[in-house]
């Protein structure tokens, strides 16, 4: 074969392998708000290696308060996944819309069948991402989503490195922008809902699965033993939450009540992040909450069972995450007779590592965090 012919092929295989700086790119996440906060360094480090390009976010709908101030994208495009969107013909006519803003890149970070097919239906000239066994073959590259083996935000960053080559990244950790309405409000809703002055812990002790959540018991006594060393308490959470959270409570020292605030089922998801700074450190369960407290630079303790400690641990230098030692952890189980992950971690170990991030001076702090990334939790097994 000729050398000029041998110099074609060669130059037709560096543009497929390497794919023009895109005009366009549309990143897909329609997860829960832990998971969409944790594609917020990938939009970064998109923004930051192709300034010119217009890059927008789908998410779910109920979720966009988390990104709708994201400086780093253009547009957040959003679907209504249990109302107006639901359904197989509304689902189609989105992705029919979709289809005709023609994207040059589509990146999905949701491996599921809902984003792989509005992905693999996108018509971009480059799809790359998690995909379904099915829809695999209608993405110019795939790879399966390595959650289980590193955290999920390096597996993302493992789509842009090794499908896009994109191998420069700018991470300054979750990301989340509050606009001035919502400062306001969070100030108002604190003032009105904590009637002492006592420096306040957060407890957030609801999660998405049953398995994640530690004790009532246990948050209750420690609730308790905060109050007696001056501390408030704050429960957060959601809607869903109000009757654990009242379950907890009735299990706490009558004379505690008055260092107790809820604003559980009060805050929208923006709201939300702006009242938890006022917070000097928030105790979590492995949910939402836990990711919004790491995004704001809230300190935290948490607590991992059935959670897979490499793939979402929280994000942040300033957490500590207790795992359990139960040889069933972690089992990613919605469901468990014994719940023994969660039950053995004790309320002494968790009061130790809240009071240490409460009491330790900024030197003993620095010295816990020695040898940890700016994004590694440490982690006490």
């Amino acid at each position: 074969m000729r050398r000029g012919a041998w110099r074609q092929r060669l130059s037709k295989w560096r543009r497929k392998e390497r794919p023009c700086v895109p005009k366009s790119i549309l990143v897909i996440n329609l997860m829960h708000i832990g998971d969409l906060l944790l594609v917020t360094p990938i939009l970064r480090t998109l923004r930051t290696q192709f300034p010119q390009a217009h890059i927008a976010l789908l998410a779910d709908q109920k979720l966009q308060d988390l990104v709708k101030n994201n400086q780093n994208i253009d547009e957040l495009i959003t679907i209504d996944k249990k109302g107006q969107d639901d359904g197989l013909f509304p689902y189609l006519s989105f992705a029919w819309k979709l289809r005709q803003r023609r994207f040059e890149w589509v990146i999905n970070l949701h491996q599921n069948e809902r984003a792989s097919f509005l992905a693999a239906f996108s018509g971009a000239k480059t799809i790359v991402g998690y995909a379904t066994a099915v829809l695999r073959h209608c993405f110019t590259k795939y790879m399966l989503n390595r959650k289980a083996e590193k955290h999920q935000i390096e597996s993302h960053f493992d789509v842009l490195r090794e499908l896009l080559s994109v191998t420069e990244r700018d991470d300054q950790g979750l990301e989340i922008w509050l606009d001035a309405d919502a400062k306001e409000e969070a100030a108002a809703i604190w003032q009105r809902e904590v009637r002492h002055e006592r420096p306040v812990v957060g407890l957030n002790i609801g999660a998405s699965w049953p398995t994640k959540r530690w004790r009532h018991e246990h948050f209750a006594k420690l609730a308790d033993r905060l109050i007696e060393r001056g501390y408030g308490i704050a429960f957060f959470g959601g809607p869903m939450d109000e009757e654990i959270v009242a379950e907890t409570r009735a299990l706490m020292k009558p004379d505690t009540q008055e260092a107790v605030s809820v604003f559980t089922g009060k805050l929208s998801l923006m709201q939300l992040a702006a009242v938890l700074p006022f917070c000097r450190v928030l105790v979590t369960n492995d949910s939402g909450p836990m990711h919004v407290a790491v995004a704001m630079g809230v300190p935290l303790v948490t607590m991992f069972g059935a959670s897979p400690v490499p793939g979402f641990y929280p994000y942040s230098n300033t957490s500590v995450l207790i795992q359990s030692s139960e040889p069933c952890h972690p089992c990613g189980s919605h469901h468990c007779e014994h719940h023994s992950c969660m039950w053995k971690i004790s309320v002494e170990q968790v009061e130790k590592e809240t009071l240490r991030l409460l009491e330790a001076s900024p030197e003993e702090l620095a010295s816990d965090r020695a040898g940890l990334g700016p994004h590694e939790c440490r982690i006490i097994r």
